[in-house]
């Protein structure tokens, strides 16, 4: 097992093939006994093996090749609904607008242009803080390890963001 990560961190493709074949049916049968979706087992999959091929340099020799496997799915799995859940959240919302009469339409938009064009303005560390965390949905442990900051950090940018929001949206209201 050790040498075929070792084949796959030197980029043999043969050991990476192996690999496909003797992990894509299992990884896709588990995604899809959790999810139930054709659609996110076959795009798990599909991306759960190009990022392996992708970061294959950085394969740990102190795992099994199905343990980094199934943490790559996992993480993939993770953002794939994640951003599922945006978009969703994101539809519901327009529907939500188009709903509305046209004068609450124009009003809504402008209110939150006001808002988007606040969150520009802030610091460029606080901004990016602010919008993984309510833009992006993650967690401050998440934010924490892409950023290389601590999570105390991440707290304090995000209570600095909603303070500075909500003095600049009262001041426009």
């Amino acid at each position: 097992m050790l040498i075929q990560i070792k084949d796959i961190k030197e980029g043999n493709k043969e050991a990476f093939y192996k690999v496909f074949e003797q992990y894509h049916l299992k990884l896709y049968q588990y995604i899809y006994r959790y999810t139930g979706s054709v659609y996110y087992s076959e795009e798990t999959v599909q991306l759960s093996f190009i990022r392996l091929w992708e970061k294959r340099e950085g394969l740990s020799e102190h795992y099994s090749i199905s343990t980094q496997l199934f943490r790559i799915a996992r993480s993939i799995l993770i953002d794939l609904l994640r951003k599922e859940k945006i978009r969703s959240t994101q539809e519901l919302s327009d529907i939500f607008i188009t709903e509305l009469p046209e004068d609450e339409r124009i009003i809504y938009k402008e209110e939150l242009g006001t808002v988007l064009s606040a969150i520009e303005e802030l610091p460029e560390q606080c901004r990016q803080v602010f919008k993984m965390s309510r833009f992006n949905n993650l967690s401050h442990n998440e934010i924490s390890a892409q950023l290389s900051i601590s999570p105390k950090t991440i707290e304090t940018h995000i209570t600095k963001a909603l303070k500075y929001l909500r003095k600049s949206i009262f001041l426009f209201f």
